[in-house]
């Protein structure tokens, strides 16, 4: 007698909590060299598929649960959300990097690579405080007070987490395109004052 099964497949990254998505990526890196074990570990985390129930499922549903999850897994375009809702309070994303406190800046250097891992959930309770002020686009959020509270981030989703983390690797990817292109001209061409800039800019990214 056949059995029926009702599976609860994500269709993007709105449906996986950061929660759930870093018990699967810790899970993951202990098999890095065995895909049929990766894929099995992405049908049990993210669709409540049990090895039991792998089994009994078809080579054809099979295939076509790896495809709709992986098809929305490669997307790096997701948008910074600038205002979230969490616990039906609004918190806003840093407004002006350039601007940071000292305090914030320092805690935030302290993790070892800005990374989706066991700390992200923490630089994200940096980066998103509870919004103060806002007029038209604009706003203010609480200034920063060195309490950290990473269990709130942890239940959002990776669409809001995803966005963050590429905000910076676009924007990390964009600085490294301008400052070898302006490099590109020769030294008597660049003046000194803007030598020492690129000094001190090259100093403190290399804690980020």
């Amino acid at each position: 007698m056949k059995q029926s099964i009702t599976i609860d497949v994500p269709t993007s990254w709105k449906d996986i909590t950061l929660k759930k998505y870093l018990e699967l990526q810790s899970e993951l890196n202990n098999y890095e060299d065995n895909e049929e074990a990766q894929t099995a570990l992405l049908l049990y985390h993210l669709c409540g598929i049990n090895a039991a129930q792998l089994k009994t499922i078809s080579n054809k549903s099979y295939n076509e649960l790896k495809d709709t999850m992986l098809s929305f897994m490669s997307n790096n375009q997701l948008p910074l959300q600038k205002i979230i809702l969490i616990d039906g309070v609004e918190y806003g994303f840093e407004p002006n990097l350039s601007r940071m406190s000292y305090g914030a800046y320092c805690d935030i250097t302290k993790f070892t690579e800005l990374a989706i891992d066991k700390n992200w959930a923490k630089i994200m309770s940096i980066l998103y405080r509870p919004v103060e002020k806002k007029f038209l686009n604009t706003y203010a959020i609480k200034p920063y007070d060195g309490e950290i509270d990473d269990t709130l981030f942890l239940p959002l989703t990776m669409d809001i987490h995803f966005g963050a983390f590429f905000f910076f690797v676009h924007l990390s990817r964009d600085l490294v395109s301008s400052t070898l292109n302006y490099l590109t001209k020769t030294e008597e061409d660049i003046p000194h004052s803007i030598k020492q800039i690129l000094v001190r800019s090259g100093e403190l990214m290399q804690p980020l």
